[in-house]
């Protein structure tokens, strides 16, 4: 049996190798993504879709290898997540720069500087330039990251070999991330599921390859839901699956009960203070226990969460100045955003909304120049339309989900799904936060969108512009494959 299981898991993985390897060696003839050159960058994206090719492959062949669901190779699966990291860890960062921006933030971070309030240009940082400066992006804005991630980006920075200190402790927090899916997955009796997010090229390249912090925030959030979901440990048993004496269950089930909750409401409070994103998770998660739970995870959270917004408000005097320009003008690849704002620009609906605005103004009194009339002139575009009517409709979508009070795993792929899918930015990476819960739910149009995100690198790569030929690439294949998977669970059986 053991043999067996080798061989499935051997002959499950080694395209999926394979592929990286090719991607390191395109990467080492310099070969990989680079200014100025689009055969390069599209034949990096070449190999990383046969990857997701190789991971559909390792999928079905393991799945035909094992007896049942949780009956997975689980140190075998580990060992090539492993290697796959060890494989993307030498990547140049090359599908972006970010990395490159959280070295430099760190770095202001460890001199005492304030990178909520100095922009990368700022005069009183010139004595920290080199090289890191000159391939920091968007260096007029100050930093958006929470405290939590720029202590992560300080203490890379202060070390030797900066880059790869810091891609080497976010390859082992994303490996802790993949070992508690996988004890989750088991619990909920399909121990492959987890697959689909620990081998998945999109994580692999955009955490361990591009460095991006939103690894991170994912595992923990992982960590969060696995201990909301019972800490790995199956019902009515131990990890082994075998079941515990009465005396034993008892005494150990309430000790973990008074400190479980408590600890994952940490868990939850350091994700956010990785990525502000779970945010929106962290009511729904609270919902979803009884009296003393909820007690329990909201103390936990607010004991982190509190005194850090505190002392970043006080330190910015304010919300930091980069998270405002964040919302309010960054935007790239939104599924909806960008069919929307040009919709509002064709109907003219902007004109109209200016038009409500100058009626206001009349009945209310005051000049065109003085506020809040002037703001209101300026945000009638039909960017900031659409950012206005998608915020309406994520807030719907999660006002049902806080309705139908969702276990942890179905509330942390709601939330996330919901923002992010109405936000108007959506790099490859923020599908990270919601790879592990579309794996253990078996979303299927979840699981093609991270082979088809890639795409979304074309523009900068090969020059092509991205409306409409590549942003129908990226989100019609994973649309069509959802609206087929709910036709079919609407079809009763025979």
């Amino acid at each position: 049996m053991a043999r067996r299981r080798g061989s499935g898991l051997l002959a499950a993985a080694w395209p999926l190798l394979a592929c990286f390897a090719a991607l390191l060696a395109l990467d080492l003839a310099g070969l990989g993504p680079a200014p100025g050159a689009p055969a390069a960058g599209v034949s990096f994206l070449l190999v990383l879709l046969l990857a997701f090719a190789a991971l559909w492959w390792g999928l079905r062949r393991l799945g035909g290898a094992t007896d049942s669901p949780s009956d997975v190779p689980v140190a075998g699966i580990l060992a090539v997540a492993v290697v796959l990291r060890l494989l993307a860890l030498p990547l140049t960062p090359s599908l972006s720069d970010d990395v490159y921006r959280y070295l430099w933030d760190g770095r202001v971070a460890a001199s005492g500087a304030n990178p909520y309030l100095l922009t990368p240009d700022d005069e009183s940082l010139a004595g920290l330039r080199d090289d890191l400066w000159t391939k920091t992006g968007h260096r007029d804005v100050a930093t958006v990251y929470p405290p939590l991630a720029l202590g992560m980006f300080a203490g890379a920075a202060v070390l030797p070999e900066p880059l790869l200190a810091y891609k080497l402790g976010l390859a082992g927090v994303d490996l802790a991330g993949c070992v508690l899916l996988l004890a989750l997955a088991r619990r909920r009796g399909n121990g492959l599921a987890a697959l689909a997010y620990v081998w998945n090229p999109l994580l692999v390249v955009e955490g361990a390859g591009m460095g991006h912090v939103d690894v991170l925030g994912a595992s923990l959030v992982v960590g969060c839901v696995w201990l909301l979901a019972g800490g790995g440990r199956r019902e009515g048993g131990r990890p082994d699956g075998r079941p515990e004496s009465p005396a034993a269950s008892g005494g150990s089930r309430r000790g973990r009960r008074r400190t479980q909750w408590a600890v994952a409401g940490v868990a939850a409070a350091l994700a956010v203070l990785a990525k502000l994103l779970p945010l929106v998770a962290l009511p729904l998660w609270w919902r979803h226990g009884d009296g003393r739970r909820r007690r329990r995870f909201a103390v936990g959270a607010a004991a982190l969460l509190l005194p850090a917004a505190a002392a970043v408000l006080l330190w910015t005097r304010g919300v930091p100045p980069g998270l405002v320009e964040y919302a309010l003008r960054w935007e790239y690849n939104g599924p909806f955003h960008e069919p929307l704002w040009r919709l509002i620009g064709v109907l003219r609906l902007d004109l109209a909304a200016s038009g409500v605005v100058h009626v206001a103004r009349v009945i209310f009194g005051g000049e065109v120049e003085a506020t809040p009339w002037s703001t209101l002139y300026s945000y009638a575009y039909p960017q900031f339309l659409a950012r206005l009517v998608l915020l309406a409709a994520a807030a719907v979508l999660w006002l049902r989900l806080w309705r139908r009070r969702p276990e942890p795993v179905q509330a942390a792929f709601g939330a996330f799904g919901a923002v992010l899918l109405m936000s108007p930015t959506f790099y490859p990476w923020y599908l990270i936060w919601i790879l592990p819960w579309a794996a253990l739910t078996g979303a299927r149009a979840v699981l093609l969108l991270s082979a088809t995100l890639p795409l979304a690198y074309l523009p900068a790569l090969a020059g092509v512009p991205y409306f409409p030929w590549v942003h129908a690439a990226v989100w019609l294949p994973p649309l069509c494959l959802f609206l087929i998977d709910r036709r079919r669970s609407r079809i009763p059986p025979p």
